[in-house]
């Protein structure tokens, strides 16, 4: 079964937050507002609709999926 990985940029980040109102699952904010990657290695199937879902919807492009 196919997995996919999150690579996040944090400098790339401008703390939209839209990956954490998105995929609370995966992502999370810091206390300057940037955001957090929650997934290690590969995320769980039934949570990469919710990945994808975050990187298409992240204005800086700052989180890629990996195929």
């Amino acid at each position: 079964m196919p997995t996919v990985k999150i690579k996040y940029d944090r400098d790339a980040c401008q703390g939209h937050n839209r990956c954490y109102m998105l995929a609370p699952e995966l992502f999370d904010t810091d206390d300057e507002g940037y955001a957090i990657l929650l997934v290690e290695g590969d995320v769980p199937a039934e949570l990469e609709e919710k990945a994808r879902l975050a990187a298409d919807n992240c204005p800086e492009f700052a989180i890629e999926i990996i195929d």
